[in-house]
């Protein structure tokens, strides 16, 4: 802790362009997923630069969990608000989705180009056997904060059997966790006691910090900023999504990424792993844009870029566009499709923060919102499992068996069709990130090495 802060003196005021630095430099720092991201912003924002205090921060970060889309991007655009109104919300949320995205449009031109070569299909062997650990790690590393309580892991168990072997919406899920959530909390119940992301505990009182305890005058809520911000951002997210109906169809690629991305926008709740269990389902199973494999390499892809791990949903918008490109060039189309996917998905997150942060700034410590908080997380633990679950099914086994019986729905593995190099793979990495404890960016990049060199071989 520096002497300022021993001496708890608050520090003095950052410009928007001092700020904006701050904000690029946590861009280039956001790997491993939203838990590392919120780590990191907490350590910078929190511990290194005493822009807000603990509480605050976390009070944001619980709202953030709350709202459907990724949750250290909404949390970087609500903190940037509270510093400098709107436009500091902006670049702070801007800037933590450019740098993955410009990455993961990069290695999409790169896959579809150059996928099928040896170098490339044994770099994507390995990322998908590293994703499979990672996944599983995110299960027991949301878990251990979770479930603390016996109606916490029963919650997480119920959801697991809904989303896995009755084929229940995810969102009808999460939503049915928050309300169960929000009674207990409201009715003074102690059954989900539990705590968010990130790396939070006690530490930087709101009072020694640049924000204070107090509410900035721009924060308090007003209904001219209410319409402004309904208005403003409503017309940005649908416009584009009614031209394209308008001018293509519905039954055109462009217009199915575009609906189908606004629709997971209002309904993906839980953080980036429970929102790739809902787009598998859909776009891997309904509308066939791309493969369980291909998945797990767009997952991998994110993995090891910058940002928010959602922005893997660019890849699944641009193989979505580029395997039906219609009168453009498949790689023009990919793009396009690419970028419409990501602006449909990230323009509603500034619509849930500038429109809704006046007024959950007014609801620090409500016993509601905690209790709805916990109970989402808890029954996203069960939502995660079965997204590994999903993926090791399809990644290690090359042939499944749909089983059908009354209400119950899954896929069963063919166990002789077991892919070898890539259940080594797994098996390894997962020794990797559980025994040894490497990192995410480690194991990544080890299996990835070795994917490479058993393509080179001829092994895999």
């Amino acid at each position: 802790m520096s002497a300022a802060a021993a001496a708890g003196i608050r520090p003095a005021p950052v410009s928007l362009g001092e700020a904006a630095k701050v904000w690029a430099r946590i861009a280039a720092l956001s790997f491993g997923g939203p838990a590392g991201q919120i780590a990191v912003m907490h350590r910078i924002l929190v511990d290194e630069k005493r822009w807000i205090g603990e509480q605050r921060f976390l009070h944001a970060l619980n709202f953030c969990m709350l709202l459907p889309g990724p949750e250290a991007q909404q949390l970087a655009t609500y903190i940037g608000w509270l510093l400098h109104k709107r436009i500091g919300g902006l670049i702070a949320g801007a800037l933590f989705i450019l740098p993955g995205a410009l990455a993961i449009m990069v290695l999409s031109w790169i896959y579809v180009l150059y996928g099928n070569t040896g170098l490339i299909a044994g770099l994507f062997l390995g990322l998908k056997a590293a994703v499979l650990a990672i996944v599983l790690q995110a299960v027991i590393r949301i878990g251990g904060r979770a479930l603390r309580t016996g109606a916490a892991k029963l919650l997480a168990g119920v959801a697991f059997v809904l989303i896995f072997f009755l084929a229940v919406p995810f969102p009808l899920i999460v939503l049915g966790a928050a309300l169960i959530g929000w009674l207990a909390g409201r009715g003074g119940s102690g059954a989900f006691k539990g705590g968010g992301h990130g790396g939070a505990g006690a530490g930087v009182a709101d009072a020694e910090t640049l924000l204070g305890e107090g509410l900035p005058d721009h924060a308090r809520p007003r209904w001219q900023g209410v319409v402004f911000d309904v208005s403003l951002w409503l017309a940005l997210w649908l416009v584009p999504i009614a031209a394209l109906l308008l001018l293509l169809g519905p039954d055109h690629v462009f217009s199915q990424i575009a609906i189908f991305f606004a629709k997971m926008a209002m309904v993906t709740f839980g953080g980036a792993y429970a929102v790739l269990a809902y787009v598998a389902q859909q776009a891997v199973e309904h509308y066939g844009w791309l493969s369980p494999p291909e998945m797990l390499d767009g997952l991998g892809m994110a993995e090891t870029t910058p940002g928010p791990l959602i922005m893997v949903l660019q890849f699944v918008g641009f193989l979505g566009a580029y395997r039906d490109p219609g009168m453009l060039s498949p790689l023009w189309a990919g793009t396009l499709g690419g970028l419409l996917a990501t602006w449909v998905t990230f323009a509603p997150c500034f619509l849930w923060i500038f429109l809704g942060a006046p007024f959950i700034e007014r609801m620090r410590g409500n016993a509601a919102l905690a209790g709805a908080l916990s109970a989402i997380t808890a029954a996203v633990v069960g939502v995660v499992l079965n997204l590994a679950l999903w993926f090791a099914i399809h990644a290690v086994f090359r042939q499944v068996t749909p089983v059908e019986a009354g209400p119950v729905r899954f896929d069963m593995p063919v166990l002789a069709s077991i892919d070898p190099w890539t259940a080594a793979l797994t098996l390894a990495a997962i020794v990797a990130v559980f025994r040894f404890k490497l990192g995410t960016f480690t194991v990544l990049a080890a299996a990835a090495a070795i994917g490479i060199a058993l393509r080179i071989a001829g092994l895999a």
